[in-house]
């Protein structure tokens, strides 16, 4: 039978930038947001993030798994009232050319050792049918336009270890008519590679040691002729797509390959509006990316259009992935799409996922038209 009514949902997220995991209640019906409820966040430890940055680019880690898994299980049972766990898992490695995505963790033991009903592998069965299998924050994005009340077309862009956009025109109660989405480019995650390989620190606080540096302006330009900026949305992204075109990098002073890493970030943001059906009234920013200054002012340089953290409409831009893989895990339960051809490219509305009751009962959700 599937799930009606609104339920309080938990939901975990633990992005590419390798930082921690987040964690968010959520109170929906998979179409609606009801309510927002407590939110957690767990740091991984240094010894965590080693054996998840070692996995990166891999398509089967137990130990990669095995770390996931026990810091999420740490993280949800500091919670109470789940009804159900949206857990998305750790993204090591996405490939959909070749249709395959591997993101490290169990939901089943999940459910088994929270003793709650667990939501998961949300991105297989998009990419099986031929998607992108990212973003699958868009739907999300469009209830999130409509709790706050907007009334004109407008960006939300998600600044995470990759940076994502999902143009939204709440005026449109169906989500799949009124969204586009897609991956712009490179955002936190070689910013914080930088950091971790030369000073031994996860992230660029504050965006303090990229405003010390000096933009190296050629390489910037070099890296926006990369083929991706030329595709049609939508389309998506692994995180280390450009590792080779972030290579120019090396040779710089630490201060000026911070500064032009943190400016690829901030171009790519303005190549990909030109992708867009429409300009948008504002860009509202989440993610760890809004906390960076040099970042944010850069997309302000970059852009005519007003740049905003998404906190100026009452929302939480540090767990707003987390809330929505709990309420992705309602419209999984519900068997509402969770992607279709203007987020993903997959040929039809797709809700895939697997259901793993605590009892060890499993069920994927197939494609639903």
């Amino acid at each position: 039978m599937k799930q009606t009514g609104a339920i309080w949902a938990l939901g975990m997220m633990s992005g590419t930038s390798l930082d921690g995991v987040d964690a968010a209640m959520i109170r929906t019906d998979g179409v609606e947001i009801f309510e927002f409820g407590p939110h957690g966040y767990r740091p991984y430890t240094g010894a965590e993030r080693a054996v998840l940055r070692a996995a990166l680019g891999t398509w089967h880690s137990p130990a990669a798994a095995e770390v996931v898994e026990a810091a999420h299980v740490d993280l949800a049972s500091r919670f109470s009232g789940a009804d159900v766990i949206g857990f998305h898992g750790q993204t090591l490695a996405h490939d959909p050319a070749n249709r395959r995505t591997y993101q490290a963790g169990d939901g089943a033991l999940m459910a088994r050792a929270l003793r709650c009903p667990v939501v998961w592998d949300f991105r297989s069965a998009d990419v099986a049918l031929g998607g992108q299998g990212a973003p699958l924050v868009p739907y999300f994005h469009h209830a999130c336009a409509r709790f706050a009340g907007l009334d004109q077309p407008v960006v939300l862009l998600n600044l995470g270890g990759v940076g994502n956009v999902t143009w939204v025109d709440p005026r449109s109660p169906n989500p799949a008519q009124a969204v586009l989405a897609f991956d712009t480019g490179p955002a936190n995650a070689p910013i914080n590679d930088l950091m971790a390989a030369r000073r031994g620190q996860i992230l660029d606080k504050d965006g303090a040691l990229a405003q010390q540096g000096q933009v190296h302006a050629e390489l910037v330009q070099a890296f926006l002729r990369h083929s991706y900026f030329l595709r049609t949305p939508p389309k998506s992204l692994d995180r280390n797509t450009f590792s080779d075109s972030l290579s120019v990098l090396d040779s710089l002073s630490d201060a000026d390959a911070v500064a032009t890493a943190t400016a690829m970030a901030a171009a790519s943001v303005a190549a990909a509006l030109a992708h867009l059906p429409q300009p948008p009234a504002q860009i509202l920013v989440a993610g760890g990316g809004r906390r960076n200054a040099a970042l944010m002012q850069m997309l302000q340089d970059n852009l005519t259009i007003p740049v905003h953290p998404i906190e100026n409409i009452g929302l939480n831009g540090d767990m707003l992935e987390a809330q929505a893989f709990g309420y992705l895990a309602l419209r999984v339960m519900r068997g509402l799409p969770t992607s279709g051809p203007k987020t993903t490219g997959v040929a039809a509305d797709v809700s895939g996922g697997i259901i793993s009751d605590y009892n060890g009962l499993a069920r994927i959700v197939e494609m639903k038209e």
